[in-house]
């Protein structure tokens, strides 16, 4: 077989691989799932296309008989070369491996709200060697995996996405304060575990109103709301002026 042959058919053999990896993906990629199921799945997605285009890569190459010929002796020397690429690719691997643990360990989701050094942010993706974490001020954190699985994270969501939502407000110390907490209480009674409480008494008493919300967003949408519900049923009950 002509040499040039044999190039078409590695070519069309790792074309192939790839088209097939990415089909795989797409199909797996269909399923919607709960968070700790999703952050394995994606993981699962990504080791099945690495495979497949791996060995399609491989099994093309073998084709061209200089290059099996290569490849044998290559496998004789398994024991050398693997040591070779272990010490050369160490970090990689190692990364690779922290992912897979942490896609089976899960100490933090896709999604999850988590503080990596102080820094604090929504674990957006989880891939083998990576994890992609958006901070508040919609820059990225990528980080590589062995380190997040050595390391101390505080994942403010790995239990339950729920998040308290809290406001203060302020009013004179002349204040019924127990109207105004009761004012306050049956505002938000209707919220997940309302609370209202007097927090500090100093020039002005302060006043603080908690619920609880499914998610960080819904909270920070609750705060915003619960601030001008307080403004304004204190305001119809004459102690805002």
């Amino acid at each position: 077989m002509p040499f040039w042959h044999r190039l078409v058919i590695v070519g069309a053999v790792i074309l192939a691989s790839a088209v097939i990896a990415k089909l795989i993906d797409l199909r797996m990629a269909r399923k919607k799932l709960a968070p700790g199921a999703e952050t394995r799945y994606r993981v699962l997605r990504r080791s099945v296309m690495t495979a497949v285009v791996f060995v399609g890569i491989l099994s093309s190459l073998l084709v061209i008989p200089q290059v099996r010929a290569v490849a044998g002796g290559l496998l004789a020397s398994s024991a050398i070369l693997g040591l070779v690429v272990g010490f050369a690719s160490q970090r990689t691997l190692a990364n690779f491996a922290a992912g897979i643990l942490i896609a089976f360990t899960q100490p933090l989701r896709i999604g999850d709200r988590v503080s990596i050094e102080g820094i604090e942010g929504t674990v957006e993706e989880i891939d083998l060697t990576y994890t992609f974490v958006r901070a508040d001020d919609n820059t990225r954190l990528v980080i590589p995996n062995e380190k997040l699985a050595s390391d101390t994270i505080r994942n403010s969501t790995i239990v339950s996405r729920e998040t308290l939502a809290e406001v203060t407000v302020q009013v004179p110390l002349d204040t019924d304060l127990a109207a105004a907490v009761g004012l306050l209480h049956d505002e938000v009674s209707e919220e997940r575990q309302p609370s209202a409480f007097v927090s500090e008494l100093a020039e002005r008493v302060t006043i603080t109103v908690r619920a609880w919300a499914p998610s960080e967003r819904e909270a920070a949408q609750l705060e915003a709301d619960l601030r001008l519900r307080a403004h304004a049923r204190l305001r119809s009950a004459g102690i805002y002026a």
